[in-house]
């Protein structure tokens, strides 16, 4: 039976940025265990559990890690690989991040972004009322959203010359085009960010690139869904103990 198409790319992405030449996803029961110092699917010295479909890709930062690593999780499924209850019940683990769900949108699934939306500019990634948006949200926001690193232009829905929302993306290897989104504290829930994303969302695919959207908010992820994202994956970083 063929590969999801969606599957293939985003497996094709993570396998380069395990920086691990020849690098491949394992079997159900069986992850691939590399020992990649350099990777990009964890912070440095941290294991990077990435789940795409059924099966698994993790780096760690040293063979013992690696070994520790493959003594503990083998056997688990792959939806046990990122679930950070079962992970820290077999490996000493000192701290977690995720899990982060993997979203992938194909060409012709972007759907529209509402009703009556309303109209969205483009600003430079720099522009001063994006700082402040930033700066609005506070660092943790700011942060998760990513919007600080975009490389694309930044789509915004304003109010005035506040901004409200904004959605652009940051350039990754293999074509891919990382959202990054952000809606001001007092403005959430009135279906802003979908507006932003969906404007940035369609000018990646204009490109040829393939969206992707990582998040761990419940709010972001449905905002995704709704979007005609779809979640075939995720991430968990573990700081071994």
């Amino acid at each position: 039976m063929p590969m999801d198409p969606l599957v293939s790319r985003a497996r094709a992405l993570w396998q380069e940025l395990a920086a691990e030449p020849g690098a491949g996803f394992g079997t159900p029961g069986r992850p691939t265990v590399l020992v990649a110092p350099d990777s990009a699917l964890a912070p440095p010295s941290w294991v990077g559990v990435v789940a795409v479909g059924d099966a698994a890709l993790i780096t760690a930062p040293t063979e013992r890690a690696a070994d520790s690593v493959r003594s503990a999780l083998t056997g688990l499924t792959t939806a046990a690989l990122t679930d950070p209850a079962a992970v820290a019940r077999l490996l000493p683990v000192a701290d977690l991040l995720g899990p982060a769900a993997l979203g992938y949108l194909a060409p012709d699934a972007l759907r529209p972004a509402g009703r009556t939306p309303p109209p969205t500019a483009r600003l430079s990634p720099r522009h001063a009322a994006l700082r402040a948006l930033l700066a609005e949200a506070g660092p943790s926001d700011a942060g998760e959203s990513g919007l600080a690193d975009v490389t694309s232009p930044v789509f915004v829905v304003r109010r005035g010359t506040e901004v409200l929302a904004a959605a652009g993306y940051e350039h990754w290897p293999r074509a891919t085009a990382h959202l990054c989104v952000l809606t001001a504290p007092d403005a959430r829930g009135r279906g802003l960010a979908r507006q932003a994303a969906h404007a940035a969302t369609a000018h990646a695919l204009a490109a040829g690139l393939l969206p992707q959207w990582r998040a761990r908010p419940p709010a972001s992820r449905r905002v995704a869904r709704a979007l005609g994202y779809r979640e075939v994956g995720r991430q968990l970083s573990v700081r071994p103990a």
